[in-house]
This record gives C-alpha cells, structure tokens and sequence, in this order.
C-alpha cells in the first residue's frame, strides 16, 4: 500500500471514528436536544486544545454475536486539552454507540486519562451521558465501573474531579460522578438513580416518573446530589469552565491569582446599615458576599439545597477564596442535617485544596425538633464541626450578628483554630438569646410570678435587659481573645483581605494518622 493510501487510510478512520454510532443516531441525539460528545468537548475547551487518547480503540466482546457490532472509539471519548490555558483531562460517553453503555474497553479509555491526569496533576472533567453497564459483558462491564471506581477515591483530595450529567446517568453508572467533587446537570435531559421507574414500581408499588424520580431539580433540591444545574446543555458547560478558575490543578498548588481592579482598601458605607434594627429581621447575606468580593462576583455552589447556609467561591484581593455563611432569609439561618453536611462536604474541599475560607455568622443555633433529631441531626452538625476543626487552611471569620451556643462553636469559632476572627458591633455572642436564657436562669422566680401577669413582664423586661447588656455585644467575647477585633462593617472587605494576605504563608499540621474518621 503506497503512503499516500495509507494516509487516505488515517483520514478516513479519523472521519469514522467522530461519527460514533452514525449519522443517523448523531441526528437522533440532536433532536432531544443533546449535544453529541465530541461538541461538548469542543465547547468545554480552548479552540484547537483537544489531544485525543485511543480513537481506534474497540471492545473485545464476543457474547450475542458482539463482534459484528464495533464501533472505533467504544462509546467514549477521551483525551486532554486546556481550559483558559490551563491544562485538563476529559472523558465525554458517546450515547451514538450503544446508548454510551459501559464496557471493559470503555472503562480501560477512562482510567487511562484518570491516571495520566494523577501522574501530571491535573483535574479531570467526565461527561456522562450513559444507559449503564454493556449487559453482553457481564461481569467485565461491572469490573470496568470498579476499576474507575478506585481511580476517583484515590484521586479524591490530590486533582480537582468534575463531573457533568448530559443524559441519563442510572444504576452503578451513579457512583463515580458521587464520588467526585462537583455534580453538574442539565435541567432538560439529564437524570441519575440507582434504579429506574420500573424497578421502583415492582419492589414498593410506587408510581413515579424519571423526572421526579432523579431529574435535575430533584437532585438540586431534595437530595443534594448535585451542586449546579445549568438551564441548557451549553450553559452548564460554560459554568464548568467557570469554576475551574477558582481551583488549582492540584492539592500541591495554589489556587489561581485573578488580577482586579478592584480596590482592597474599598469602603462599602452601605454594610454600616444593612443589619436591620429587629435582631429577629431577616436579610440576604449574599447582599453582604457581594458586596464585600471582588467586582461583586460569587459563584455560588448548591444554591438550591439546604439555602439556610450559603456556601461558593469568589475572589478577594486577587486570591481565590471559599465563603461559607449562614443565610437569614432562609429558616433564620439555623443550621440543620442538609445544610450541615453541605457546608462541611465545601469546607473539606477548600481545605484539601489549599483554598482559604471566609465564614460569615448569623446563627441562631442548631433546629429542634424530633424530625431533625430522628434524622441524625448530631452526627450531620457533627460533619461541619470536624470540618472545620481539621482544616488547616487560612480561616478568617466575621460574626454578623447572633452566634449562639454549639452553633457559635461549629462555625469556624476560634477554639476550632480559627485563624482570625472578626465581629461587627451588633454582634451577640452567648450560649442562647435572652429570653430562653431567662426561662433557664430564673425559672423558679417565673414560676413564682406565674398568676402576676404584669409583675412577670416587667422582670423578665429587666432581666433580659441585663443579659442583653452583657452578651448582646461581642465586646465579651473579645475580653477573653474569643474574638480578635470588633471591626466597622464598612471596613469588613479591607480587613478580611488584609488577614488573607497575613496568613498566605500559614502552616498548620495535624497529629499523624493514616487517614481520620469523620462521623459520617
């Protein structure tokens, strides 16, 4: 065969290869308004980036007459290429081929770029779009999904693993993306469950559609299993490109310096108002976040669970931060499981990745009640608490307005070595507002007063006084080094950033220990 055949050989198993399954299924995929793999890859990168792994490759399956049905490429493709210039590994299922189902060559594709990704430190972006296991493989498809399985715990806290929903995402197929940081999906057509309407239909008799089962929304809101939710395709791979700015490549990097204009010394005259008089008012905290970050711009992380407590990335001073606070608007900010174990799963990841957290207080305390008790409550506060304690990143904290009793402690209080902790003037700091405190304190003399109405009010009026007198400022926090500086709200920018810059060369340690245990 002449050399020029042999390229015209090339070209024409290149043209193969980026059809997938076909023509006929490309135009299928469109019409349910999905992309194919190969245009979200083209999307998610810089323009000419893309370096592809094993175009040629196929699966070895000889069961159900298999072998005559090959496709170049087996339903994945993957390779490395740059975001912003930065470099990421990338794997994208094709449903063109088999519906994207899992085979021994698949998996083989992924773990290949999983594992040059660890060996060069670079985060890895998969975009799932699969029908699950190749059931002609049998157990060679379910030993492909554990060998990728491994491959993401031990990448877990060393690169960045993101992943992306585009269709459906069932059965084992759920576990990789869940064992990855960030959980993308699209509103439209993306879906994950472990078993689909039909299983659940015969086992429990419930009735119940793939949407409401484990569309988007569901996972957004109810389970928490995924952190964003992009209206089309197009847009969630447009946030995906936007969240890499805020993270290093890996756990030995530092997260990524973005230059402003921003002034770190900017006065903000509004924040000297915007705690209204009623300490029982509500307010929007992500008012204050914006306010306080650079060029007003905070990329929110699981924006639609738990949204008593806030939890995202921005920039402050040119350096990349993680801000965890507690949101009035939503159920007066009390921390409850959700909202506990989404803002311990954001502050472990900031802390494996050298990320610097900012925590802004508003708490009232931990939610009552036998629903939150029998739902595990102590073990999920219990989450954010080790969190917070183990980090060893910079931790500057500012207390807005209440923080009372364990819920004081959990959020990043200076016995959890917080690095730096502020308070605003109209902070309250004590272990319960005045009027359960004065039940506890003065409960026989109330009881005494029980059938004097008016000789009641005006002692609990008094004595609620006194305790608001001693603990409705932070001044007696700060008298024993519980809280650094009573700052003016309008400096609250200036003097966060300033305390990042002090603490850029912070060093921390923990004792020795093969890995910790935290009460899961």
């Amino acid at each position: 065969m002449a050399f020029e055949e042999k390229i015209k050989e090339l070209l024409d198993k290149r043209g193969e290869a980026k059809l997938g399954g076909g023509q006929k299924r490309i135009d299928a995929q469109h019409e349910k308004g999905k992309l194919t793999a190969r245009e979200r890859i083209t999307l998610l990168l810089d323009p000419g980036s893309f370096e592809e792994f094993d175009m040629f490759l196929t699966h070895r399956c000889t069961n159900f007459d298999m072998q005559k049905q090959t496709y170049l490429g087996d339903g994945v493709v993957t390779g490395y290429g740059t975001i912003n210039g930065r470099q990421v590994y990338v794997f994208a299922q094709d449903f063109t081929v088999a519906g994207g189902s899992m085979s021994e060559t698949m998996a083989q594709k992924i773990c290949k770029v999983m594992d040059q990704a660890m060996k060069v430190g670079a985060p890895v972006i998969g975009m799932n779009d699969s029908g699950g296991a190749r059931i002609q493989e049998g157990v060679s498809s379910l030993a492909g999904f554990g060998e990728i399985f491994e491959r993401n715990i031990l990448a877990s806290g060393v690169i960045p693993q993101i992943s992306a929903i585009f269709g459906p995402c069932a059965g084992g197929s759920v576990y990789s993306p869940a064992l990855t940081d960030f959980i993308f999906m699209s509103k439209e057509n993306s879906y994950m469950f472990l078993t689909g309407p039909k299983v659940v239909k015969t086992v429990t008799g419930e009735d119940v559609t793939t949407e409401k089962l484990g569309g988007a929304q569901v996972h957004a809101t109810k389970s928490g299993v995924s952190h964003f939710v992009g209206e089309t395709e197009e847009e969630t791979i447009a946030m995906i490109r936007e969240l890499m700015g805020y993270l290093p490549s890996n756990n030995f990097e530092e997260p990524p310096y973005v230059a402003t204009s921003d002034p770190v010394d900017r006065i903000e005259d509004s924040l000297n108002s915007i705690i209204p008089e009623n300490p029982n008012a509500p307010y929007d905290v992500k008012d204050i976040i914006n306010t306080i970050v650079d060029d007003g711009k905070f990329f929110e992380v699981h924006a639609r669970f738990a949204t008593n407590i806030v939890v995202g990335f921005a920039h402050m001073g040119g350096m990349s931060v993680g801000i965890v606070a507690n949101q009035p608007k939503s159920m007066a900010g009390v921390l409850d499981s959700n909202a506990s174990r989404k803002a311990a799963r954001f502050v472990r990841f900031c802390d494996a990745f050298n990320i610097p957290l900012v925590t802004l207080i508003d708490v009232p305390g931990f939610l009552p009640g036998t629903g939150q008790e029998y739902n595990g409550v102590i073990a999920h506060g219990a989450k954010l608490l080790f969190a917070y304690g183990e980090a060893t990143v910079p931790k500057v904290a500012v207390t807005l307005r209440k923080a009372y009793g364990g819920a004081h402690i959990v959020m990043s209080s200076k016995y959890m070595r917080s690095d730096i902790n502020y308070a605003w003037p109209n902070a309250e700091i004590a272990v319960m507002g005045a009027s359960g405190a004065i039940e506890v304190l003065y409960g026989r003399q109330l009881k005494e007063l029980a059938d004097k109405p008016e000789e009641r009010a005006q002692f609990i009026a008094e004595k609620e006084k006194e305790y608001n007198n001693q603990f409705s400022n932070p001044y007696y926090a700060a008298r024993f080094g519980y809280i650094d500086d009573v700052i003016e709200p309008r400096n609250t920018r200036f003097r966060i950033i300033r305390a990042l810059q002090a603490l850029a060369t912070k060093k921390d340690s923990l004792p020795i220990k093969k890995h910790c245990n935290i009460p899961l």
